[in-house]
């Protein structure tokens, strides 16, 4: 029992240092991290990443509020209408078998790995663009609030692809802009559970001071580490933790099913990384060279 909570408080670093560094994520580290390993049941987990996410991303807001990294307006419409989309997903989540939700929150993993690995393209050029047209923001919000309402995720991995690609906001904007959504869609999500969960507030509170000492080392590593690398070590990571789950669902025992889709993610990811990080160097160097040498010619 100790040792099982010493290794959960110990790995929710990790929920901080993913928040912090890439603006998402923490809830996609959470829920497993609290079913697999805290022991909790499903819907408990749930609300309990809730809460824990919800307030490592308030806090690891204020450092990017005093880079300048944060679009408030947007932030705060797309988290009002995340919040009540999220509330009303806690609230259905109540009615829907817990295998069932954990199924869906394995298959938005999958997506969501796999538009990580994938990247996104930069849409927009050096400039940030102004705050994002309202009735867009209104509608994503309360889309992206509904479905990880009931999953019990922050959204972060959907919040920062909407405002970067869709609204074109340069990425460490959207990911300082995505925690102020995933604050408070967060919390609107706890509020809809806790009409029919109860947590325990010790291992919240202690996960929770362990993710918010994670978010504020992932701030100050921001920058250090190259996004490219990041978001697909993140990404096959995440591929490996949805397979997991996806197969924990299926009745009957499916041990070795389970290690060998693990092991098969685990290498396809591998694999993946390889072969982004050899194409990326040769992609960049080529125009390089060629305008360098035109300028030698002009």
């Amino acid at each position: 029992m100790t040792v099982s909570l010493t290794l959960t408080v110990g790995l929710a670093v990790l929920i901080g240092l993913s928040l912090g560094l890439l603006g998402g994520g923490g809830s996609i580290l959470a829920v497993p991290l609290l079913v697999y390993v805290a022991d909790l049941p499903a819907k408990e987990a749930i609300a309990t990443s809730l809460l824990v996410v919800g307030v490592t991303s308030a806090v690891g807001v204020l450092p990017h509020a005093r880079a300048g990294r944060i679009r408030w307006r947007t932030g705060l419409l797309f988290g009002a209408a995340g919040m009540a989309g999220a509330y009303i997903g806690g609230r259905l989540a109540a009615f829907i078998p817990a295998t069932i939700l954990l199924t869906g929150f394995a298959v938005m993993m999958l997506a969501t790995a796999t538009a990580m690995i994938r990247g996104r393209r930069d849409a927009g050029g050096p400039t940030a663009p102004r705050e994002l047209p309202v009735r867009r923001v209104l509608l994503d919000g309360s889309v992206v609030g509904l479905v990880t309402g009931m999953v019990g995720a922050g959204g972060g991995f959907l919040v920062v692809p909407a405002l970067a690609l869709l609204g074109g906001l340069p990425m460490p904007v959207a990911a300082g802009t995505s925690l102020v959504v995933i604050a408070m869609k967060s919390f609107a999500g706890l509020a809809g559970f806790l009409s029919s969960v109860s947590i325990g507030w010790g291992l919240a509170a202690a996960v929770t001071a362990a993710a918010i000492t994670g978010s504020l080392a992932g701030a100050r590593l921001a920058g250090r580490v190259p996004e490219v690398v990041l978001r697909r070590t993140f990404g096959g990571f995440v591929v490996v933790a949805g397979i997991f789950m996806l197969v924990q669902q299926v009745p009957g025992d499916g041990q070795l099913t389970i290690l060998a889709a693990a092991l098969a993610g685990a290498l396809g990811a591998v694999a993946l990384l390889v072969a982004g990080r050899r194409r990326r160097p040769t992609a960049t160097t080529g125009p390089v060279r060629r305008t360098s040498q035109d300028h030698r010619d002009g």
